[in-house]
């Protein structure tokens, strides 16, 4: 068993891990936070791509940060799919569990018989998410999915980056990370249609279909006009002035939502006269002359440095704020107060830390109980305690490298 009980709403649910690297991971670690008992099916003598994606390093461990962050509350069992004792051991486990979840290429897992109609079958009440880069249908479904792949052919590195500069992936793997978090929404649904009927499904994750539902207002203004909306740098391409701001000692961030907000910071810092002005005076109108606004307003926010402005800004109630290297963002109260950094004790023996789980629940949080795994840390547990293996059966797989 789990070397604390799991306390959250998730706790009872049993999950086999089959995914790697960060969509399928951040979903079931998501999964995990909650209550979920995770087992996290890797290969024998490698483990999941990402052990290896270092550095960095965690201090005093051997493991890279990059793995250590998506993959705790979860036990590590090393199995080799591709021999047929393994793909038995698979479907026993399976046959035990509520959730599967697999990253792997459309059709990759039905050579081992562990796809989705060869184990419903067998195990209806199943819940069974793959998550791809394209999906399970359609021309490109055999295709690999990368996230900056998707990122490019999903859109949103056509709105990204300065007007007469490159095309800009996001700074973190955005589609990766949407679509392991749609992934997990699937499931709670897809357990809660299981709570009503008994019967399980597969749920279709595609990385593409979630990066282009998350186009959102920019999706929405090509479908309301037909035209490809152009890349806007650090500005709102439907309200002006939202974007950053060069102030006397670096930069910040200058929300102004509505007409009354933009009345106020006018009164408050001697610009009424821009209420006057035509162009001025509607967001419609400063959005059809955005250069003009930000042409004008760019001197007066230089006139004073960035603490200057949010104290005053936030007197008045006027979205603003700093733009924080992560050194900041770690240190800002905000951030401390909520607790979104925790130690977890590594089975190396030193206290790591990782980024806390944001869901808030009042009555069920998210649990820290297991540190991220050392690659196979849970195999002979598992194996005796799911299938009743003894020791010497455990030694003999081991032996033949099935474990």
């Amino acid at each position: 068993m789990p070397e604390t009980t799991p306390t959250g709403p998730l706790k009872g649910l049993r999950v086999l891990d089959l995914t790697r690297v960060l969509a399928g991971p951040t979903c079931t670690q998501m999964l995990a936070d909650l209550g979920a008992d995770v087992i996290k099916i890797e290969k024998p003598g490698s483990g999941d791509d990402t052990r290896g994606f270092a550095p960095p390093r965690m201090p005093g461990t051997d493991e890279s940060a990059y793995f250590v962050g998506v993959n705790r509350n979860k036990r590590s069992v090393t199995l080799d799919i591709a021999a047929p004792e393994g793909q038995q051991l698979a479907r026993a486990l399976i046959a035990e569990c509520d959730i599967l979840v697999e990253n792997f290429k459309v059709g990759a897992l039905s050579k081992y018989g562990l796809g989705y109609e060869q184990l419903h079958a067998d195990v209806p009440r199943l819940i069974y998410c793959s998550i791809t880069g394209f999906g399970q249908t359609g021309p490109y479904a055999p295709r690999p999915g990368y996230d900056s792949l998707i990122q490019a052919m999903g859109g949103v590195m056509s709105l990204t980056g300065e007007p007469d500069g490159l095309p800009q992936k996001v700074g973190v793997p955005v589609a990766d990370l949407f679509a392991g978090l749609y992934g997990c929404i699937g499931i709670l649904a897809a357990l809660r249609h299981r709570d009503a009927t008994g019967e399980g499904q597969q749920i279709d994750i595609g990385m593409l279909d979630t990066h282009v539902a998350w186009l959102a207002n920019q999706g929405m203004n090509y479908l309301a006009t037909g035209e490809n909306p152009p890349r806007l740098g650090n500005q709102h391409p439907n309200i002006v002035p939202y974007q950053v701001f060069p102030t006397a000692d670096g930069h910040m961030v200058l929300s102004i939502g509505n007409d009354p907000t933009f009345k106020r910071f006018c009164e408050a810092f001697a610009l009424t006269h821009l209420l006057a002005d035509g162009r001025f005076a509607t967001n419609a109108a400063r959005v059809e002359n955005r250069q003009l606004v930000t042409d004008t307003l760019t001197p007066v926010m230089q006139t004073h440095p960035t603490l200057w402005w949010v104290e005053r800004l936030e007197a008045l109630k006027i979205g603003c704020g700093p733009i924080n290297k992560l050194s900041e963002v770690f240190a800002d109260p905000q951030v401390v107060a909520r607790g979104m950094v925790r130690e977890m004790t590594h089975a190396a023996g030193v206290d790591v830390k990782v980024i806390a789980n944001p869901v808030r629940l009042s009555a069920t949080p998210a649990d820290y109980r297991l540190p991220p795994p050392l690659l196979g840390q849970h195999t002979d547990a598992v194996l005796a305690e799911r299938l009743g293996l003894d020791p010497a059966a455990i030694a003999a797989l081991r032996a033949k490298g099935v474990v």
